[in-house]
């Protein structure tokens, strides 16, 4: 399968609205309900893709009356689909989106404003120019991409002193495949690199020691390591927990559109692994064949451990 990216991050939302820790996102409520009505909510949303948490967070309404928005990320393609869907998802959800410039988006609503910034940038040079602080920022499914921990001192500069910090969905180095799979369920008695453990677990040990030679830095343990990583950013933790991405199937078939989601699960395993020393290309191709073709007859059930914190700068 040739992967869609933007249409990836599209199909894991409803993924992810599962996942994200329901005690941390009520401690992140609370805290910007104490937010001064008249004063913009300022966010900045770093590795915002193509704009689901945007959605995300006004479909649970957790703004006050006035935010200014800005969605940060890399990838010109994923800011472009922003563009696009978020004035569209708004127009469906009894918004009224009025195009301010080629960047710039407002949202209204009988008693809500959005301006949306649509900005396509390197993080670490957007934080090199010294923009104006904000009182939220969110970093979801991003910083176990990054070095850490210089990464996040470095995003805490982007932060007003007592701001806050929402930061979800970081990996912590457990992958589950059910059912298990055997050499004897590939239909292989033996392999030129002989498994000393289940097939799986073979697997995504390799797939989780990639993460630590990526060329943009990486760690397959970012959430347990996190605990000291803000400590070390000059941050305090008001709330953490589970944020587990679980995918199994419903009455006979996914949700959504998850069958896409977990195809590119399996892309990324391909990616990772085809050139690996340690894997026989053999025993690769009929391991992603027999997991692609679990997915075609939704039996595949995946689990990924991950972990969400709300943290304050302190001042």
């Amino acid at each position: 399968m040739t992967m869609n990216y933007p249409r990836y991050l599209h199909t894991k939302q409803t993924v992810d609205d599962r996942a994200l820790n329901k005690d941390v996102l009520h401690a992140l409520r609370a805290n910007l309900a104490q937010h001064p009505a008249e004063v913009p909510l300022r966010v900045i949303e770093v590795g915002a893709g193509i704009g689901t948490m945007l959605s995300r967070l006004l479909r649970w309404g957790l703004f006050p009356p006035q935010v200014d928005y800005i969605l940060l990320d890399a990838m010109p393609e994923n800011i472009q689909h922003a563009q696009i869907e978020i004035p569209r998802w708004a127009a469906e959800h009894s918004w009224q989106p009025f195009p301010l410039s080629e960047e710039e988006v407002l949202l209204e609503s009988h008693h809500q404003t959005i301006i949306c910034h649509f900005l396509c940038a390197d993080l670490f040079d957007y934080i090199e120019q010294q923009p104006l602080p904000a009182h939220l920022l969110i970093a979801h499914a991003v910083l176990d991409l990054l070095p850490m921990p210089e990464s996040l001192q470095k995003m805490m500069r982007l932060l007003f002193p007592n701001g806050l910090a929402w930061l979800t969905l970081n990996f912590d180095g457990v992958t589950i495949f059910e059912p298990e799979l055997s050499l004897m369920d590939l239909q292989l008695s033996e392999t030129k690199n002989p498994l000393s453990m289940p097939v799986d677990a073979y697997l995504t040990n390799l797939y989780h020691q990639t993460m630590h030679t990526r060329p943009g830095g990486g760690d397959s343990q970012t959430g347990r390591h996190l605990f000291s990583h803000i400590t070390q950013s000059n941050a305090e933790i008001l709330a953490a927990g589970a944020s587990d991405w679980l995918v199994y199937p419903q009455d006979g078939a996914y949700p959504a559109e998850e069958a896409y989601f977990l195809h590119c699960i399996l892309d990324f395993f391909e990616e990772s692994l085809s050139q690996h020393p340690e894997v026989a290309p053999n025993l690769l191709g009929k391991w992603l064949q027999k997991r692609r073709a679990q997915i075609d007859a939704a039996e595949l059930v995946y689990i990924a451990h991950q972990m969400d914190f709300l943290v304050r700068r302190r001042a």
